[in-house]
């Protein structure tokens, strides 16, 4: 949308023009004008258009400034996270409350809420609710009828849907922001089997859900990669711990005693510290080869004493960062991509681990 300068700007302002003057000379309300020059919707193009023009001519805003609010606005994006103990989804939380916090007048503005982690009801009510307000919804998906239904109405009314983390196939989500799981289910099988050695033994994963795309694919990769190049060692099970520390810890203790000759845990999901705190108990730390994922501040202790063998991570900044770019590209009107190739997938293990920043406090540590 192009402007026009003012036709006779004086040649010294005797004051800063004001909002009101501004509504006035476009004919529409203070509240009008202020709408559209905080970029917020429910405003017309063409009243949009009479507002910027008259703010250009009285000087209230610049030629740039004009061009810049006449342009689409920054989306709106809701983002739903399951709510719980899990240590890396908390991260991604930290995160986005941050992004909200600092944003830039023309960046997304971000919403972030949390939800029951296993509740399928909650998260396609919360989705149906959030396209109120959102133009665009990022979630962890659950995959179930119920969730698929709910992005096939709000995907049909105009809103974009990004999944993270966990995908939910479906021809109305614009794109998938996170991991190849089953990828990285078959690497945390390699290393497992490497690590082991050439015995046998038993070996377990824990979950946090089937009902978790992510969780279902990494377990099938790793069972999978066992299969196939390990063939001597025995898996016995998945149990499902929820995410949550408790759960975890209490199905650890249990695979210990059931399964006296378990060398091997790969935890799928998150919450690896209460599987860490039954190695320590039962005297296994260092002896059970144990692999997790998300590098957070409890995977990296467990790291540095032993208790944890490697970490598999995938950049949260990078995923946040690739859902929002994604939200403002479609906002400005360019097509859903046909493909977003998976996020990078880093290992950690004790020897690599990258540098802990943490605010200074000015404070001698003690």
């Amino acid at each position: 949308m192009d402007f026009d300068g003012p036709a006779d700007a004086p040649a010294v302002a005797a004051r800063a023009p004001r909002l009101n003057e501004v509504a006035a000379a476009a004919g529409v309300s203070t509240a009008t004008a202020d709408r559209v020059l905080n970029r917020r919707k429910g405003v017309k193009e063409r009243t949009v258009h009479r507002v910027l023009q008259a703010a250009l001519d009285l000087g209230y805003l610049s030629q740039a400034e004009a061009s810049r609010l006449a342009s689409p606005r920054p989306p709106n994006a809701a983002f739903l996270l399951p709510m719980g103990n899990n240590p890396y989804l908390r991260l991604l939380g930290d995160k986005l409350r941050a992004l909200a916090a600092s944003r830039s007048r023309d960046g997304a503005r971000v919403r972030c809420f949390f939800i029951d982690s296993f509740d399928a009801g909650a998260l396609a009510a919360s989705i149906r609710h959030q396209a109120d307000w959102a133009d665009g919804i990022v979630f962890l998906a659950i995959d179930h009828p119920v969730v698929r239904e709910a992005v096939e109405d709000v995907t049909a009314a105009g809103k974009h849907v990004v999944t993270l983390v966990s995908d939910l196939p479906h021809p109305g989500r614009a794109a998938y922001f996170g991991l190849d799981n089953r990828a990285a289910g078959r690497t945390a099988g390699y290393l497992l089997g490497r690590f082991c050695g050439a015995g046998g033994g038993s070996v377990a994963l824990v979950a946090g859900s089937p009902i978790y795309r992510a969780h279902s694919e990494r377990e099938a990769g790793f069972l999978g990669l066992i299969a196939e190049r390990f063939p001597g060692l025995r898996p016995v099970g998945t149990r499902e711990g929820h995410d949550d520390s408790d759960e975890n810890y209490r199905h650890a203790i249990a695979l210990m005693e059931q399964h006296p000759d378990l060398v091997g845990i790969y935890n799928v999901g998150g919450s690896s510290q209460g599987i860490g705190r039954a190695l320590r108990e039962k005297g296994r730390a260092g002896e059970v080869v144990f692999i997790g994922h998300g590098l957070t501040p409890d995977t990296r202790r467990l790291l540095i004493d032993g208790t944890m063998d490697a970490v598999i991570n995938s950049d949260p900044d990078a995923i946040l960062a690739g859902a929002l770019d994604l939200l403002h590209r479609l906002r400005h009107g360019d097509p859903p991509p046909a493909a977003v190739p998976p996020v990078k997938m880093d290992l950690f293990f004790r020897e690599n681990l990258p540098v802990a920043f943490r605010p200074a406090t000015g404070q001698r540590p003690a």
